[in-house]
């Protein structure tokens, strides 16, 4: 076995030492936080209630992030600590290990987030919640620490390429045309699929989300503000149609390894993405449960 991977057993069993029922609940309950479902629950909130376009920057820098992470598991094809030790495992995932997902994702996205809160409290929450978070994913025998680390690493790198780059490209971006915008997002969309066909998921929603940003600007533009009863309002009817959306098409998709279904699947992810960026908002002005377009524009302009 390799050196640095027979330490990083050593380091699981070393956190493991300290195993309860207890301590094991808690670490499974942070580890969700760094989560598919949760991110799935977190990034419309920011989008429909917080702030719009800096929701939908968070977004799109977050599925660019995941993908990244996905194409790295299966380019290094590393196996997990409880596949070298069975007794290790406290929790269970199908994918390779390194990087680790849970990490990245959770500097990139609490790294963002952290934007809309205090001053004080920003430094706390980007730092706290990825490092609690990577430490569960030892704790739980599903990650190295260089898995982790691997994990950090990246995620600050996305964090420092949007703050460099992201913010000074938002300006141009927007003065494209609608028809350039939408051609970019298909570009991303198509190199994602070439450079890893192997899950088309990550591609999807960036597509689905990515057209439905570019038509949410006059097809639905909303503004996240309102009260917060138009706020409840927006969460609660948004998280249920993406459920929806998200779950149903699970139960007529064909099997796994079916011809066609990496294409069903590929319309699943891209109907989550285009439910969240442009139909729930859509549907939230024809309820009143959004303000008025005059009302967006006023908040883009702030």
């Amino acid at each position: 076995m390799d050196p640095i991977l027979a330490w990083g057993l050593d380091v699981v069993r070393l956190a493991q030492g300290f195993a309860s029922p207890a301590l094991t609940t808690a670490m499974k309950g942070i580890s969700f936080l760094g989560s598919e479902p949760f991110y799935l629950i977190m990034l419309p909130i920011l989008y429909w209630a917080v702030d719009r376009d800096r929701g939908a920057r968070i977004a799109l820098v977050f599925l660019a992030s995941a993908f990244v992470n996905s194409w790295l598991k299966d380019l290094f094809g590393q196996s997990r600590p409880f596949e070298f030790d069975q007794a290790l495992g406290l929790a269970f995932e199908g994918s390779h290990g390194l990087p680790s997902g849970h990490a990245q994702g959770s500097v990139v996205f609490f790294g963002m987030a952290a934007y809309f809160l205090p001053k004080p409290w920003r430094a706390v929450v980007a730092i706290f919640f990825p490092l609690a978070i990577g430490v569960s994913r030892v704790y739980l025998g599903v990650h190295f620490p260089t898995d982790v680390f691997l994990g950090w690493g990246l995620g600050l790198l996305f964090l420092l390429g949007n703050h460099l780059v992201g913010e000074r490209l938002e300006g141009p971006l927007q003065k494209l045309g609608e028809r350039w915008r939408l051609i970019l997002v298909a570009i991303i969309t198509f190199s994602m699929n070439v450079l890893y066909s192997q899950d088309v998921s990550l591609a999807a929603a960036f597509l689905g989300a990515g057209f439905g940003f570019v038509w949410a600007v006059k097809a639905a533009p909303f503004s996240s503000g309102g009260s917060l009863g138009q706020r409840l309002g927006r969460v609660i009817l948004g998280l249920a149609l993406t459920v929806i959306v998200y779950i149903g098409p699970k139960y007529i998709a064909p099997p796994e390894g079916d011809a066609i279904y990496n294409l069903v699947r590929f319309f699943r992810y891209a109907l989550v993405g285009f439910c969240i960026s442009l139909a729930a908002p859509w549907i939230f002005l024809k309820l009143g449960l959004a303000g008025s377009p005059e009302k967006a524009q006023t908040e883009r302009t702030q």
